[in-house]
């Protein structure tokens, strides 16, 4: 029994570790044979953590014993990520030049997963910067996609949705920015969940500087998983209160009754071509919500492009005057080319001097009170991650690109975090091989309604096993 234990939920692990039916220990050690069996062929974890691991597990165990209070992952294996601080231990962001920034101590995102009794078993890869939909770097390699080698794992959490997918601990931590967490779950078959901003603690003492605004307002910490469940337990421990962190806040109640409400639907994207699964996907979803009482209603959402736009000025100008000098200097040739194409595209459009970009800046609140107004109508959207299938390597780098179309494929994850908004990514099944899944999106604070409709999503599809990676 104790050998297959990596197959098993978090929910799962912690229930059978709080009865003593397994240990932490048992766990740990299978999710670790698991990671040295599969990790060569993914290139997922690039930090393993053995020692610090069966450590951690053991103390799990005495824990127990002794009948301490126990957390939502108590002695449950997880990763995170390696752009997050982990004392003792080189925050690299897949950066050469970062190798051996050492972080002082733990970030919020370890302590807070450490105080609910998680194991870190390894931290998971990014790309350079985390500033790609892909996963790779000069520093640690490429993460491949365990589905087909040939498409991204996504990115920027591609390690840790790989290392997921195969069963290399049961959540694996993940950022999102601009799609970070929900892009990545979608490549791989797993649920993605982007919090509302300030819900999960993200400070990390290894920062030289704080971040710039945008990026402090818009990027945020939580799961991937293979369950609905699994996806709210690690919510739970990463949402634990952190001082450091001056954006954290406590969510307020969730809005009213959980049960099934009214869902907008959009099932093609503004601009570029919609890739027929992905249709499909959505149009089986809105069955299934129908089917388990939810109204499906006519009603338009905001422009998703519109808002993705914004996102893009504001991101843009906001890392061409702050990361731009870094990336010339320490990046790899992918962020250079990426960051160097999308800074031909908004040149003559984004704001370069304060007034434009304070003026930019408050725009963030009309674009967010026409959102509200649409979940007013509708509280729930179903919609896509990526209006294309996960994309070939290399796709946004290549000397034939279509760096247009490719943004605004990636609209439906990009977009959103600009105003805070909180989204799900919820697997839909296998088409030709490669997963298929929709976006749920919702109103802030209401990741309560979009767990209970990812949760009827799942019932009616069966659970998501862990899976053999195919080799290259």
């Amino acid at each position: 029994m104790t050998s297959d234990l990596w197959t098993w939920t978090a929910g799962d692990l912690a229930r059978g570790i709080a009865t003593g039916r397994i240990s932490s220990v048992e766990a740990t050690r299978s999710a670790l044979s698991r990671l040295d069996a599969v990790n060569p062929a993914i290139n997922a974890v690039v930090d393993p953590l053995h020692e610090d691991a069966l450590a951690a597990a053991e103390a799990a165990d005495k824990a127990l014993r002794r009948g301490e209070a126990t957390g939502a992952l108590h002695g449950v294996p997880v990763t995170v990520k390696i752009n997050v601080d982990y004392g003792g231990r080189p925050t690299t962001n897949g950066v050469v030049a970062f190798k051996d920034l050492t972080a002082p101590e733990d970030g919020s995102v370890v302590r807070s997963l450490k105080a609910s009794g998680a194991v870190i078993v390894g931290r998971t890869n990014t790309p350079c910067f985390s500033m790609r939909w892909y996963t790779d770097n000069d520093l640690h390699g490429a993460t491949l996609n365990p589905w087909d080698p040939g498409r991204t794992p996504g990115g920027s959490s591609g390690g840790a949705a790989a290392a997921t997918a195969v069963g290399i601990g049961a959540v694996g931590h993940g950022n999102d920015l601009g799609g970070s967490i929900r892009y990545p779950a979608y490549c791989c078959g797993l649920v993605g969940l982007r919090p509302t901003s300030g819900i999960a603690g993200a400070f990390n003492p290894s920062q030289a500087a704080e971040r710039p605004i945008v990026s402090q307002m818009a990027s945020v910490q939580g799961p991937l998983a293979r369950s609905i469940e699994d996806a709210a337990r690690a919510m739970q421990a990463l949402s634990l209160p952190d001082p450091r962190d001056v954006w954290q806040i406590a969510p307020p109640a969730a809005p009213g009754a959980l049960g099934p409400c009214r869902v907008a639907v959009l099932e093609s994207g503004e601009g570029c071509p919609t890739d027929p699964a992905v249709t499909n996907a959505i149009r089986r979803a809105a069955r299934i919500l129908a089917e388990a009482g939810y109204e499906i209603v006519d009603v338009a959402p905001p422009s998703l492009l519109e808002l993705g736009e914004y996102w893009r000025l504001m991101l843009g100008a906001e890392l061409y005057a702050t990361l731009w000098p870094l990336v010339e200097a320490e990046g790899d040739d992918a962020i250079r080319i990426q960051i160097e194409r999308c800074h031909g595209v908004l040149r003559d459009r984004m704001p370069t001097d304060p007034g434009g970009f304070l003026k930019l800046l408050g725009r963030r609140s009309t674009l967010l009170r026409e959102w509200q107004a649409f979940f007013a109508q509708a509280p729930l959207l179903l919609t896509a991650s990526s209006w294309a299938k996960p994309h070939p390597l290399g796709a946004d780098v290549g000397p034939d690109a279509d760096y247009e179309t490719f943004f605004r494929q990636q609209v439906p994850s990009a977009a959103p975090p600009v105003i805070g908004l909180p989204g799900l990514s919820v697997p839909m099944g296998v088409e030709d091989g490669l997963p298929t899944g929709v976006q749920l999106l919702s109103a802030r604070f209401w990741e309560p309604l979009l767990l209970a409709a990812g949760a009827a999503l799942e019932r009616a599809q069966g659970p998501v096993a862990p899976i053999d990676p195919v080799a290259a």
